[in-house]
C-alpha cells in the first residue's frame, strides 16, 4: 500500500460526530497520521447505529466506523490540568489541529490558537463552526448551536431543493456537515502549502452555512444579475431542458440532454429523429419554453421500459443514469472497479463490513482505507510513548 500523499503530515482531531471527522478522514486516507483525541466518555458517534447483530462489543457503529477509518485513538481529559499538559506536548510536535467546538470553547480551556501557536508557530489550526470564528468574521449568530438540517436551512439548498415552489426540503445526506468538512480539508491543505514555503502556520476556519451557501452559487448569481429568488424546482432544471429526472417501469432515471448534439442523438434514440431539426424543439432555449411537453414526450417512452432497458438503449450514447438505491449500487460493476465498496474488519462482529472508499485518485500516491476506525484510546500508549521516546531524544546528554 502506498504511503500516501500526506504521508509525515501529523494532525490531532478533537473533532467529534460528522463535520470534523469528515475532513480528518479525508487526510487520514491519503496518508496522514490523524491522532483522534477522545474525552473519557469518547465521540458520541460511537454511540449511533447501525450496529451489526453479532456484536456484542458495540466498541462503535457503522456512523463511526465510516469517517474514523484509519485513525488513532488517545483519551485525554482536557478539563484535567496533567491531560491538558500532555495535549499540548503533542501539539508541539504537531502540524495539523482540528476542533468543531463552539467558539470560545478552547480559549476557556487555555488552549486557543494564538496559545498554540505561541508553543508551535508552523501550527495549522483549523476549525469548522456552525457559524463561523470570530476571528475571521463575527457572525450575530457565532454563539448558536448548529447541526447539519440548521445549515441546510439557512445556507439556501433547502430553499432551492423539494418537489414544489412551496415545498422546501432537506437534502438527504448531511451535506450541510460533508461540504464544508471538504472544503476545510482543501483549506488545511492550502496552508500546509503556505507552511512548507515559510515555515509559518495560521488559524483558519469554515462556517457551515456558508460552506452550503458556496456549494449554491447558483441562488446568489440568478438573485443579483436578474433579482430572480430561485425555488425548489422538482427534479428539472431552472435553465436547461431536458435536465432531470423522468418516470420509467420500475423508477426513475437520470437524463440529461440540454445541448444541440445531445438532444439530436436522444431524439433519435426515442424514435423522433425529426425534432432535432424543428426550430420549436431543437435548441434548449426553445425546449425551456415548452419543458412540460419536453418531459411529456421522453416520459412517454421511458415510463413503459424498465430501467435495465433504459440503461441498455441510451448508456454511452447520451448522459443517462438510473436512481440507484443501496442494493442497486453494491451490484454495480463501477462502484467495484473503482474501489468505492471497502471492506474493513469490525472489532466484536466475525465478518468484514463494507464502508465508501476513496473517491480521489492519485496515480503516484494513491489514497487507501488505511484500517478499521480505532477502538476508544486504542493508542494512549502507543502516541505518550513515542512523546516519551521524542522528549527523551531531546534530553541533554540522552
Amino acid at each position: 500500500m502506498s504511503p500516501g500523499a500526506l504521508a509525515g503530515l501529523r494532525v490531532l482531531d478533537l473533532s467529534q460526530v460528522l463535520a470534523g471527522p469528515f475532513c480528518t478522514q479525508l487526510l487520514a486516507d491519503h496518508g496522514a497520521e490523524v491522532i483522534k483525541i477522545e474525552p473519557p466518555q469518547g465521540d458520541p458517534a460511537r454511540r449511533f447505529a447501525p450496529f451489526r447483530p453479532d456484536d456484542a462489543e458495540r466498541a462503535f457503529g457503522g456512523y463511526f466506523q465510516s469517517i474514523n477509518r484509519g485513525k488513532k485513538s488517545v483519551v485525554l481529559d482536557l478539563k484535567a490540568a496533567a491531560d491538558r499538559e500532555v495535549f499540548l506536548r503533542l501539539v508541539d510536535g504537531a502540524d495539523v489541529l482540528v476542533e468543531n467546538y463552539r467558539a470560545g470553547v478552547m480559549e476557556r480551556l487555555g488552549l486557543g490558537y494564538e496559545t498554540l501557536a505561541a508553543r508551535n508557530p508552523r501550527l495549522i489550526y483549523a476549525a469548522i463552526r456552525g457559524f463561523g470564528d470570530p476571528r475571521t468574521g463575527d457572525s450575530p449568530y457565532t454563539d448558536w448551536p448548529a447541526f447539519d438540517v440548521v445549515a441546510q436551512a439557512l445556507g439556501g439548498i433547502m430553499g432551492i431543493t423539494g418537489p414544489a415552489a412551496d415545498q422546501p426540503l432537506k437534502v438527504g445526506p448531511g451535506v450541510g456537515d460533508t461540504v464544508p468538512a471538504l472544503m476545510l480539508a482543501f483549506g488545511i491543505l492550502a496552508a500546509v502549502r503556505h507552511a512548507e514555503r515559510t515555515g509559518q502556520g495560521q488559524f483558519l476556519d469554515i462556517a457551515m452555512v456558508d460552506g452550503v451557501l458556496a456549494l449554491c452559487e447558483r441562488l446568489v448569481h440568478q438573485y443579483s444579475y436578474a433579482g430572480e429568488i430561485a425555488r425548489p424546482e422538482g427534479n428539472g432544471h431552472p435553465l436547461l431542458c431536458p435536465f432531470g429526472l423522468f418516470r420509467a417501469a420500475d423508477g426513475w432515471v437520470a437524463i440529461g440532454c440540454p445541448t444541440d448534439k445531445f438532444w439530436a442523438e436522444l431524439a433519435a434514440a426515442i424514435d423522433r429523429p425529426e425534432l432535432a431539426g424543428d426550430p420549436g424543439w431543437a435548441t434548449n432555449a426553445a425546449r425551456l419554453e415548452r419543458r412540460a411537453e419536453v418531459t411529456a414526450l421522453i416520459e412517454g417512452y421511458t415510463g413503459p421500459r424498465s430501467k435495465a432497458e433504459l440503461k441498455a438503449l441510451f448508456g454511452g450514447r447520451v448522459p443517462f443514469g438510473a436512481v440507484q438505491d443501496a442494493a442497486d449500487i453494491f451490484a454495480d460493476p463501477h462502484f467495484a472497479a473503482r474501489g468505492m465498496l471497502v471492506q474493513v474488519e469490525h472489532p466484536g462482529s466475525a465478518t468484514p463490513v463494507t464502508i465508501a472508499g476513496v473517491p480521489v485518485h492519485l496515480s503516484a500516491t494513491p489514497g487507501a482505507v488505511r484500517g478499521r476506525a480505532p477502538k476508544l484510546g486504542e493508542h494512549t500508549a502507543e502516541v505518550l510513548a513515542g512523546l516519551a521516546a521524542r522528549a527523551g531524544r531531546q534530553r541533554p546528554g540522552a
